[in-house]
């Protein structure tokens, strides 16, 4: 009888545990067939919309993810930028605002959305470095995107510490996550597949079991350098059945997708707005559709490169920093609204869709409202508010100091040789230069301006002081170590200048707020400029966005209630910068701004939209 007992409770307790890891067994798979990508093992076409939650105030997630599947998409494809969540070595953060992956991940499952995510460590996206923290620039002779060991040290502690975050939500565990992108754009970099390989096995050994795939420009050097053996191949972009049969032909037995199908494209300060043909982009859909091919909209909402985060390139017209606004020209503006290229891309997917289906309504956008005409003021200066120096016998970069973003003023004493030629060799970004405490001129690394004569001066020792603003960091091609400030020495006529003061100003939020007033007259450029507006709680402006016009200033940077809104630049073409409803606040609201050139106050106006 005992032992009868004992037998039914173990066949019980066995039916029990199968069925508890029955039901834990997740609801798809996704596979890589030979040609087509498998989900529950049927073809399936990946119609991915892009964006990037760092990008993006995390408030506004969802919304942007739903206008993604109004529009006809079943996938989001993020970027993660590597030096947005490890900013300092060793100092992680997933967890607050828009740093909080978990649940951008978790949005777009119960949106109903498939995922794909690029994770780097290399992302490219017009992001500051690429998305490679700068600390690594503190290392002289670092090496980038290969098997240097210092960088795959970093990439490695990197990569565990992501992998923990995005295990829950793989297909494989019942989430939202189909596939994972090795590196990015490597065959236009290097040619190092052990490098690739080594990535791979990485996110492997972290428990990531779902299929990879690599992304590069279609051709044949870039597919050869960049593809993987059992990887996807993502082509940047794939418009045309040669641009698939070379990628098939270089990588035979894996699907071959366009990871980049673009909509618009990037803007440098000093251009006009990038502004693609949309019939062009209408054609390229059109053929993917018909081809049932899968593709991912690169950028189907941009967004906003807040704080000093916009990157730069280094193409045939030397350094070229990127706007702070990630427009993009996308089909969801900055802002969040459809534009018109939106309605005809989302009547082009829905006219494929099964009879009977529709596509979801669209969200209504987040309004917009107009700051009315606000007077600003003189308020301090960078000069009435610097920190105690280190000494430095020849001028080091910003890395060299351990600082990575925002000004350092570099300043030493003239003797000897008081007056000539100035030369930095070289100056990162952008530099306003003073004698003896009058503005005298800048340097401009965009127009590869690095020299300014020196005049004489009544006095005995003149002070010489050069402030630098470090812009976007190259993140494109083979000049991606690009570390700010001085980057190697100033001479006078030839003779190097020695024994620096240096000044590290980062001017992040805790800088701002602990400004205080000069109480005095402010004559030397480097001013901090400030004005207040008031919102209530009844009035709808609290539930709006706005654009901040600053058409009146010359250069700097715009904060409001602390958060910093990016650079603007009077060569525009960007003159109003993006504030977010989730940045305003009840009653009294601040603005400040710190202009490179300008000691008189003007007026600051608004704007529903970006133009």
């Amino acid at each position: 009888m005992i032992k009868r007992i004992v037998y039914i409770l173990f066949v019980t307790i066995l039916i029990f545990f199968s069925f508890s890891v029955e039901a834990q067994k997740p609801k798809h798979t996704f596979k890589l067939g030979t040609s087509e990508f498998l989900l529950d093992g049927q073809p399936f076409q990946i119609i991915s919309g892009e964006m990037h939650p760092a990008r993006i105030p995390y408030e506004y997630w969802r919304h942007r993810i739903m206008m993604a599947k109004a529009m006809g998409c079943n996938t989001i494809a993020a970027y993660v930028f590597w030096n947005y969540h490890e900013s300092e070595e060793g100092v992680y953060d997933f967890t607050t605002g828009n740093h909080n992956l978990a649940e951008f991940f978790k949005i777009v499952q119960e949106e109903g959305m498939w995922l794909i995510l690029r994770p780097g460590p290399y992302v490219c996206a017009e992001w500051d470095l690429g998305g490679i923290p700068p600390y690594l620039l503190r290392i002289p002779d670092i090496k980038l995107r290969c098997m240097d060991p210092r960088f795959m040290a970093a990439a490695e502690r990197y990569i565990a510490k992501l992998a923990e975050v995005i295990k829950p939500f793989l297909i494989t565990k019942g989430g939202p996550l189909l596939m994972l992108q090795i590196e990015n754009e490597y065959g236009s970099f290097g040619n190092d597949r052990n490098y690739l390989l080594r990535l791979k096995e990485i996110w492997a050994s972290n428990g990531i079991n779902i299929p990879t795939y690599t992304a590069d420009g279609p051709t044949a050097n870039m597919l050869e350098a960049g593809s993987l053996p059992g990887s996807a191949v993502g082509l940047d972009s794939g418009s045309s059945s040669e641009d698939f049969a070379l990628a098939s032909k270089i990588n035979p037995g894996v699907p071959v997708f366009s990871s980049e199908t673009y909509p618009g494209w990037l803007t440098h300060w000093g251009e006009k707005w990038a502004k693609p043909d949309t019939s062009e982009l209408l054609k390229e859909v059109k053929f993917l559709m018909d081809n049932k091919k899968s593709f991912n909209f690169y950028v189907i909402h941009g967004g906003t490169n807040f704080e000093y985060t916009a990157g730069a390139n280094s193409g045939g017209k030397g350094y070229e920093p990127d706007v702070t606004s990630y427009d993009y020209d996308a089909p969801i503006n900055e802002q969040g609204q459809p534009t018109p290229k939106y309605m005809a891309l989302r009547k082009l997917i829905s006219s494929y869709l099964p009879k009977g289906k529709i596509l979801p309504q669209i969200p209504d956008s987040v309004p917009s409202f107009v700051i009315t005409p606000m007077g600003m003021q003189p308020f301090t200066s960078v000069w009435d508010n610097l920190p105690q120096p280190v000494s430095s016998v020849q001028p080091k970069t910003f890395e060299a100091y351990g600082q990575y973003h925002g000004f350092i003023l570099y300043k030493t004493e003239l003797k000897g040789i008081k007056n000539g030629k100035l030369a930095v060799t070289d100056v990162h970004d952008y530099a306003t230069v003073f004698l003896n405490g009058n503005y005298i001129g800048k340097l401009d690394r965009r127009d590869g301006i690095n020299s300014i004569d020196i005049p004489a001066s009544n006095a005995e020792v003149p002070v010489l002081e050069i402030l630098v603003e470090a812009m976007g960091r190259i993140n494109y091609g083979k000049n991606l170590i690009d570390r700010k400030g001085i980057t190697d020495s100033v001479t006078l006529n030839g003779t190097t200048l020695l024994n620096w003061k240096v000044y590290n100003l980062p001017m992040e939020k805790k800088f701002i707020w602990d400004l205080r007033s000069s109480g005095k007259s402010l004559n030397k450029p480097g001013v901090f400029f400030k004005g207040n507006f008031v919102l209530s709680r009844g009035e709808r402006d609290l539930y709006s966005d706005t654009f901040i016009d600053v058409s009146n200033y010359t250069k700097g940077i715009v904060w409001v209630n602390g958060h910093n809104l990016g650079r603007y630049w009077n060569i525009g073409p960007q003159k109003k910068l993006f504030c977010p409803s989730t940045f305003l606040r009840e009653g009294m609201n601040e603005i400040m701004i710190f202009d490179l050139h300008q000691t008189e106050a003007k007026t600051i106006t608004g704007s529903k939209t970006p133009e």
